[in-house]
């Protein structure tokens, strides 16, 4: 009987990347949960097999081939202690960074502890035997083809990384049919390095995409604005980017309308820098083409889900090798995005008492050169809907995530710029978390706290989160609401006026307004200040859905106006 490819997506993935990446020799060993992968590649002249019924002797044979020839080398066997037998070949390969990539079958990891012959718990390798170890899965969906895409190929890519040396796929036996004539067409991901032969910007609208970002160097500013004005870049950003040149577009607010898609979150090119951004809407909402990661880590990270290239170099040097290349100066997409913030920016609605409304008061307000630090969630949320003034640098921990730990951080900051002002806005549970803080020693009187006091997680209680379905039923537990003193209003009184801060409380709009100018004093104080502001979870819920859909009724008008003036811009 006549065979083709194996019908199990995953193998056919997998096929499809080695022969992307120009890997065709391999080492088969016999067995049972390798037959769709090595019956595939019988069928398939690109593969060039040999066999070996000795596993310890077939990674010893990859090692000589792998060295001999330059190339990389495949290993096939089935499960049980088929796979064991790699380890002493596979630790050699280690040492002399002989790019080996052992795929090993199994019967899937869920069988694992239940007793069931041959099967084994390859979760975990020792340490000096390959550099990275993915188990692949079943592809039941399209997050699963993505998952399976992205390791394979994180796989294949680490054999040659910094040097390289042997990886691991546990791969998964679930088909035993061959019918499929033809590979699909998957994504490759390729890494480069300076000194790579780099591929060429594609033609279109490039997005740069600036996550959680260390502190920007003059240079890297200057090279950056370079290469956007020359390419007809834009850059987008949230309160953690650091970077305040001239293509800036504070995107969340446009990505953040539920009713308004625009046509500027799908660039032709994405270029993602920096780290983990708590930008949430801008992220749900970009849709790129194809995307380029550039950062010194040269890791895979597709948070886009359209990642094609990595750039394992530093920034500087990625943007001034393009900033020349294939030059396109209209600046027609910048144009065109600051203009869309512009209309809905100029109808932004007055909306109830709460973390927004205060961003919005005192955003162009702070003192130039201060720092603001931002908490999780809220505060980042409603601080990225505005604009601070460029000579504002402000930062959040978005690194992992938490609640915890806002205030330790500016103390610590603090320390480092003694004389410059750190502003911290922050929900009442981070601030309770972290009050102990308040009591360090170094605390110093640049230091001025602002409490967005709603006595519960509003995060839990905003309308479009999950936990909305259960309304009040969510604030005991999913909201932690009842804790600290239930808004107490002489708690953080008298708890911060023991440590010799200065307090300073509002309930209202007009109560804020009569007390906020001295919270934002540009002279330094003798003393720090907590300035606690009452709000509640359906003002706070009310303001963020209000902000959602500034795009309402006027959509048809935005998209109208955006059209003629991308038109306009074309015509220019």
């Amino acid at each position: 009987m006549k065979t083709f490819y194996s019908d199990d997506k995953t193998t056919q993935i997998v096929l499809s990347l080695l022969k992307a990446h120009g890997i065709r020799k391999v080492i088969v060993s016999p067995g049972t949960t390798n037959i769709a992968l090595v019956g595939s590649m019988q069928y398939d002249s690109f593969f060039e097999l040999y066999s070996s019924v000795d596993e310890r002797s077939a990674a010893y044979m990859a090692c000589g081939l792998a060295y001999e020839s330059g190339e990389a080398v495949v290993l096939s066997c089935t499960e049980a202690t088929a796979s064991r037998n790699y380890f002493p070949g596979l630790t050699e390969a280690y040492y002399r960074k002989l790019p080996i990539l052992a795929i090993t079958g199994t019967h899937g990891s869920y069988e694992v502890g239940h007793l069931k012959p041959q099967v084994i718990n390859r979760s975990i390798a020792p340490l000096d035997t390959v550099r990275l170890s993915v188990d692949l899965g079943k592809c039941k969906d399209e997050n699963d083809e993505w998952s399976i895409n992205t390791k394979a190929n994180m796989a294949i890519l680490e054999l040659t990384r910094k040097g390289g040396g042997p990886a691991h796929i546990n791969l998964a036996f679930s088909c035993n049919s061959y019918n499929t004539k033809e590979l699909p067409v998957t994504r490759v991901i390729r890494r480069y390095s300076m000194g790579d032969d780099l591929p060429n910007l594609p033609e279109g609208r490039i997005a740069i995409f600036v996550g959680s970002h260390k502190l920007w160097t003059k240079e890297e500013l200057m090279t950056i604005d370079a290469f956007c004005a020359n390419h007809n870049a834009v850059i987008l950003c949230d309160k953690t980017s650091g970077y305040i040149g001239k293509y800036r577009i504070d995107y969340s607010l446009v990505a953040a309308q539920m009713l308004y898609s625009s046509s500027t979150s799908r660039p032709d090119l994405l270029i993602h820098i920096g780290e983990v951004s708590g930008d949430t809407y801008t992220q749900s909402r970009l849709k790129p083409k194809v995307t380029w990661r550039v950062n010194t880590d040269g890791d895979i990270k597709d948070t886009f889900r359209s990642l094609n290239n990595v750039f394992d170099m530093p920034e500087k040097s990625f943007f001034t090798y393009y900033a020349n290349k294939n030059i396109d100066k209209k600046e027609e997409y910048f144009q065109v995005c600051q203009n869309e913030y512009d209309l809905i920016a100029s109808r932004i609605p007055e909306v109830a008492f709460s973390n927004i409304w205060i961003a919005q008061r005192l955003a162009n307000k702070i003192p130039a050169g201060s720092y603001v630090h931002l908490g999780i969630f809220n505060s980042l949320r409603s601080w990225n809907f505005v604009q601070l003034p460029s000579n504002i640098y402000s930062i959040c921990n978005v690194g992992g995530f938490g609640i915890d730990g806002t205030l330790s951080t500016v103390l610590g900051a603090s320390l480092t710029y003694p004389q410059k002002l750190h502003f911290v806005i922050l929900g009442d549970l981070a601030f309770f978390y972290d009050m102990n803080s308040l009591g360090n020693r170094y605390i110093g009187n640049n230091i001025r706290v602002l409490l967005i006091n709603n006595g519960l997680g509003i995060e839990f209680r905003k309308y479009d989160h999950p936990c909305a379905k259960f309304g009040e039923n969510a604030e005991p537990y999913m909201a932690a609401a009842g804790h600290f003193g239930c808004q107490s209003r002489t708690l953080v009184k008298d708890y911060i006026s023991n440590l010799g801060f200065e307090y300073l409380t509002a309930s209202s709009k007009e109560e804020f307004l009569d007390v906020y100018k001295k919270f934002i004093d540009p002279q330094m104080m003798s003393i720090p200040v907590v300035f606690e502001v009452f709000t509640n979870s359906k003002d706070e819920s009310d303001a963020v859905n209000d902000f959602r859909h500034i795009v309402r009724e006027h959509i048809l008008e935005l998209k109208s106006k955006m059209k003629s003036f991308a038109k306009y811009i074309v015509k220019r």
